[in-house]
């Protein structure tokens, strides 16, 4: 196993906006049963993974907040597969972030599911999609969407996907004012009061009214409370010219949609240079 043909891949690690979140029941264990329609952009972490002959996984991040080594939901990608094959060697993982920590865009899911596809190919290992699926829905409930690859309707803890065929290209606004959110903190405070009767989802979606005609996160109600700057920033983006705006995940990122690139940019660099945050303007994948 010493002679591959690969030894190193570089690939990118692409962010998601949740156009919708359900959130239908707490589960016995602990979990809540969702049902979320998720969107992959072109903001992405590099990701650069290589073969070793030193045994062991090293990930290095160097970005605050995101651990580097055991703690990294990337190592634990890249164990899971390890265990898995006769490789004797070992894998390094360097991550360059450029997907905000804590800020629900799914970077570190994305991470994980980017280290499962290409450990996947560096060790021949032939997983199917499906397989890895199964392995990264233990790891996080985003990373079987990543690994998808496709506009998706996510269900149960985020494991059972449907694809959404056809889906509109739109230019999508990312504001992040910095603030970190625990998704832990936020599922313990959300206040279900019962079972939600999750509405019918369209299948055929025509251009950016129909999207945002979907828009809608159960998780917005208790990061908003805590954090006022949230909302205030959910009806700015309105102002300056978006289709429709929402919190994507349990935040602290606020997005916009926008048919134009022009308008989306011009919204962008407005949005920045008032508060000085992350803004950036990116395409749907």
């Amino acid at each position: 196993m010493t002679q591959k043909a690969k030894k190193k891949l570089q690939l990118k690690a692409p962010a998601k906006v949740n156009y919708r979140l359900d959130v239908l029941r707490r589960r016995e264990d602990g979990y809540h049963d969702l049902r979320m329609v998720m969107q992959r952009v072109n903001l992405c972490d590099d990701v650069e993974i290589a073969l070793t002959e030193t045994p062991g996984i090293r990930v290095v991040c160097n970005t605050p907040g995101a651990p580097d080594g055991e703690g990294n939901i990337a190592w634990r990608a890249a164990n899971a597969l390890l265990a898995l094959s006769p490789w004797k060697g070992g894998i390094d993982i360097s991550i360059t972030k450029k997907i905000p920590i804590g800020a629900g865009l799914g970077g570190g899911s994305s991470d994980a599911a980017t280290v499962l596809m290409g450990v996947n190919e560096l060790l021949d290992l032939s997983l199917s999609e499906e397989r890895l699926r199964e392995i990264g829905v233990k790891l996080g409930a985003d990373v079987p969407f990543f690994i998808f690859k496709k506009t998706a309707i996510a269900e149960g803890i985020g494991d059972r996907l449907t694809a959404l065929e056809g889906m509109p290209k739109l230019w999508v606004v990312l504001v992040n004012p910095g603030i970190h959110i625990s998704t832990g903190w936020v599922y313990q405070s959300l206040r279900l009061t019962g079972e939600k009767v999750a509405a019918n989802i369209p299948r055929l979606y025509g251009g950016v009214g129909d999207v945002c005609a979907i828009l809608s996160n159960d998780l917005e109600q208790v990061s908003f409370e805590r954090y006022p700057a949230l909302p205030a920033l959910k009806e700015e983006l309105l102002t300056v010219g978006a289709a429709g705006s929402l919190m994507s995940g349990s935040g602290s990122t606020v997005f916009a949609l926008f048919e134009e690139e022009k308008t989306a940019k011009a919204a962008a660099a407005e949005i920045g240079k008032r508060h000085g945050w992350l803004s950036v303007a990116v395409e749907t994948l």
